[in-house]
């Protein structure tokens, strides 16, 4: 397979002016797969003067012509499904089920914002006073800087080139650094089916917050959408404010997950583990913290583990896998010292753990049950992305939403129980987003997003492509 590892400027792609590259390594046997372009300070600023350049065109583009673009795009992805998986598992060491899944998802972006292109509405009426008639439109809001993480690097850039192209706004993709040649390849798709040279730019800066930085200081960038840790968003948010950037945000989770009594122990089960190892654990929307009743306790423990038990360990190229590495040595150290923490604050590893085989040679990290954890315990408190699931015994429902809500995130909820209680329970919950008896929620056609400090805005659904427009009114006479 022939990996592009270079950046796209203006329509061409070229070395980084500096002339350093970086290495891509494969998670599974931590091998260099690629070295790619570094982007220096005045390549990160040439893709925001390309990008401006083709502002004023791509704006007035017709919106069924940037529509079909869209659409174009999105049958190249459906036709190359297993090419776009395969460079996933290569860079990021997922499960080969969970970059195809991830490879459906990304593409269903492009269709969905397909038809939303079109679909922009306005305002035109009478004001009350009846002097003036009142009209409304939504404009491309302009140059927009998209900052994308590792865990999903197709899914988190389709999800935010697509709407932005809709809208007609010219972008700069930034991918992380652990997996940029997923992101090489989407924007080489855009090129092949015909997006104007300048509308679509891609650049890997390395440091990346001084470049960030400098490209947000230029007047031409307008908007900044950015998926990653509460942390980062927040200086991200210090920058913005600078010069009044619109900030489209989707931040860290630490999501609960809740089963009531009554709830049916195989959908519980099955659901958990849908919400816990989907992607190996490494979500933003992974069940972080499972707080199970009293009364079905026991059982799920036993059952869960069980399924984990099941679960085979190792290279994602091997289809008969169901977790794959993690992204890097470093990250899987930082689950490893995660589970090491809860131990010493006194949970009981049910499986995996500390010891418990994996493959040689990578970043592959156990699947893992805890039992007996604290709440406040540091893995109830941190995102662990990772195959980690610790569980903590309720007796009370009102304790169980306490806890639930006890965290500055917002994200993402998980909630399993008789339905009419599950969803009153839901309604509690201080979550963006709330799964009621299933352990996936995501859907291009949906508001993608969380409260508190999980973020700002929405991706996804009929508000994504709100997120590049802005709002213009009009006063004519009556």
């Amino acid at each position: 397979m022939d990996l592009i590892a270079d950046l796209f400027i203006d329509g061409e792609w070229r070395a980084g002016s500096g002339g350093d590259r970086f290495d891509v390594v494969d998670p599974a046997d931590l091998s260099v797969i690629a070295r790619f372009a570094v982007a220096t300070e005045a390549d990160c600023l040439a893709a925001v003067d390309a990008a401006a350049a083709a502002q004023a065109g791509w704006a007035a583009t017709a919106p069924r012509e940037r529509s079909e673009l869209l659409r174009a795009a999105f049958e190249v992805f459906t036709a190359e499904a297993d090419v776009l998986a395969e460079i996933m598992v290569r860079e990021n060491g997922k499960a080969w089920a969970d970059a195809a899944a991830e490879a459906a998802y990304a593409t269903e972006f492009f269709r969905w914002f397909a038809e939303e292109a079109v679909r922009v509405r306005g305002d035109d009426r009478l004001a009350p006073a009846g002097d003036k008639r009142i009209v409304v439109d939504h404009r491309p809001i302009g140059v927009s800087l998209l900052v994308t993480p590792w865990n999903f690097p197709a899914a988190m850039a389709t999800r935010k080139l697509a709407p932005a192209l809709a809208a007609g706004c010219a972008v700069v993709l930034k991918p992380a650094r652990q997996t940029p040649l997923t992101a090489a390849y989407v924007v080489d798709v855009l090129r092949r089916v015909g997006v104007p040279r300048g509308v679509v730019n891609l650049v890997t800066p390395a440091p990346t917050g001084p470049a960030v930085a400098a490209m947000l200081a230029r007047d031409e960038v307008r908007k900044l959408s950015f998926t990653g840790s509460t942390e980062v968003g927040r200086d991200l948010l210090r920058l913005c404010a600078d010069r009044v950037v619109s900030a489209s945000m989707e931040l860290g989770g630490n999501a609960p997950l809740v089963v009531l009594p009554g709830a049916d122990l195989e959908t519980a089960v099955a659901g958990a583990l849908q919400a816990k190892m989907r992607n190996g654990g490494a979500a933003c929307t992974a069940a972080n913290r499972l707080y199970v009743h009293t009364s079905l306790h026991d059982a799920f423990v036993e059952r869960f583990a069980a399924e984990l038990e099941g679960l085979r360990i190792g290279r994602g190229l091997d289809r008969s896998h169901d977790l794959g590495a993690l992204v890097s040595v470093a990250e899987r150290d930082k689950v490893a010292a995660l589970v090491a923490a809860a131990i010493d604050d006194g949970a009981r590893v049910v499986t995996g753990g500390p010891g418990a085989p994996v493959p040689d040679g990578g970043a592959y990290y156990p699947a893992t049950l805890l039992a007996d954890v604290r709440h406040g315990s540091p893995v109830t408190q941190q995102e662990v992305f990772g195959p980690v699931a610790p569980v903590i015994r309720y007796d009370d429902v009102d304790d169980a939403v306490r806890m639930a809500n006890d965290t500055i995130h917002g994200l993402v909820a998980y909630v399993f129980g008789e339905e009419r209680e599950a969803v009153a329970v839901a309604r509690r919950l201080e979550s963006g987003m709330v799964a009621v008896n299933r352990g996936v929620l995501s859907d291009p056609a949906a508001p993608f997003g969380g409260v508190k400090q999980s973020g700002l805005g929405r991706e996804g659904g009929f508000d994504g492509i709100g997120e590049f427009l802005e709002t213009q009114y009009l006063a004519l006479s009556a």
